[in-house]
């Protein structure tokens, strides 16, 4: 069974505090497990659904292992737990359902065991590619380096020493499942000796060391599209790790990131941006030029602009479908002036005065209206 994103499989966010992590799995758990859907039609899926939620919480409920996911998905898992994933090792259902652990352990553990090796589908990967805003808007080439499981070329994915072959298990015949009797219940688990795999390695390939498959890195050349925005994600079909028993390999997700721009802000198809402007530009107005995507354009600022007033350029923001992009909107603000000598403070005196005797300050006055008419009501 192919495997998805942990995150999806448990409902949470990326962000999800380790208590939103215990609760979303108890759940499931208490959902899915296979012992509370016993109609035949019922218990195959509840038990994948039980496994792979079982799967996602032992490595997001663990620090270490949940900051190499987030990083490299399951190829980092994978790199670092050796053949195989998701099974209970180091796993304590204690963490969860506490003094029922035991209970769930000693009873149910056979199904949720290790997962059965079969021949499955290659997991699917995900990498997250950080790109600047021109080329999230422009569209660009970039080369990654993604590790990642492959099947070994040596033994062609069979795990036996080339020249020789698996034979069958001799414990399950086959089956890769085994059953046992623990007082009144018969349980169904994967065999020990296959591990699921239903055959055994008599002389194991050096190469692989029996798992069939090689930890590589591999670099790809991924084409960006123009107009990508933030969590967008690109498909590259079979790009992901190898499928045992040569099923078809996973995918590559790229999950996009845009780094922040020194000038421009993004929502949407829409940017903006902050333009500093001289006290005396805002009372005069006057043509001041600012950069867009497509080069420097002349912005008017119109007479007795007050700061926080947003100024629109039509057409000069991001593409979004044919014939339509969208608008750069400046908000200005007026820069006061610093480091002013003492003549030029003189001057700012003067002319405040000269401003202020006239109605100059229409909102400055009304302020100062409302608040004398506040203390008038006070007392």
């Amino acid at each position: 069974m192919a495997k998805h994103d942990y995150y999806d499989v448990l409902g949470i966010s990326r962000n999800a505090s380790d208590n939103e992590l215990k609760k979303a799995y108890r759940k499931l758990a208490m959902k899915y497990h296979p012992d509370r859907n016993q109609k035949e039609s019922d218990k195959k899926n509840a038990e994948e659904k039980f496994k792979e939620a079982k799967e996602a919480y032992e490595v997001l409920s663990d620090p270490k292992k949940r900051d190499t996911y987030d990083k490299f998905g399951h190829a980092g898992i994978e790199a670092g737990m050796g053949s195989g994933t998701g099974g209970s090792r180091g796993f304590n259902f204690s963490d969860v359902f506490g003094e029922m652990g035991d209970v769930f352990g000693d009873i149910f553990g056979g199904r949720s065991g290790q997962q059965s090796q079969r021949a499955q589908r290659g997991a699917d990967l995900r990498y997250t590619l950080e790109i600047d805003l021109e080329s999230a808007i422009h569209g660009t080439s970039v080369e990654i380096r993604i590790p990642r499981l492959t099947t070994c070329k040596s033994c062609g994915g069979s795990g036996a020493r080339k020249g020789s072959q698996p034979i069958t298990c001799k414990t399950c015949e086959g089956q890769g499942k085994v059953r046992i009797q623990q007082g009144f219940f018969t349980i169904e688990q994967t065999c020990p000796d296959c591990h699921g795999s239903g055959h055994t390695i008599k002389d194991p390939c050096p190469v692989c060391r029996g798992q069939g498959q090689v930890q590589e890195t591999k670099t790809l050349s991924v084409k960006i599209p123009a107009g990508v925005d933030e969590g967008n994600r690109i498909r590259l079909t079979g790009e992901g790790e190898a499928g045992s028993q040569s099923a078809p390999a996973g995918d590559l997700y790229i999950q996009i990131h845009i780094k922040p721009h020194s000038l421009f802000k993004r929502e949407g198809n829409h940017l903006y941006c902050d333009v500093p402007i001289s006290f005396t530009l805002a009372i005069l107005g006057g043509e001041i030029e600012i950069p867009t995507l497509t080069g420097v354009v002349k912005l008017h600022i119109p007479p007795e602009t007050q700061s926080g007033k947003i100024l629109r350029l039509r057409g000069k923001g991001v593409p979004g479908r044919p014939g339509v992009t969208g608008d750069l909107l400046c908000r200005v603000f007026v820069e006061t002036p610093i480091n002013l000598n003492k003549q030029q403070k003189e001057l700012a005196k003067a002319l405040d005065k000269e401003l202020y005797n006239g109605n100059h300050y229409p909102k400055a006055r009304h302020w100062f209206a409302s608040v004398k008419q506040f203390f008038t009501k006070q007392n």
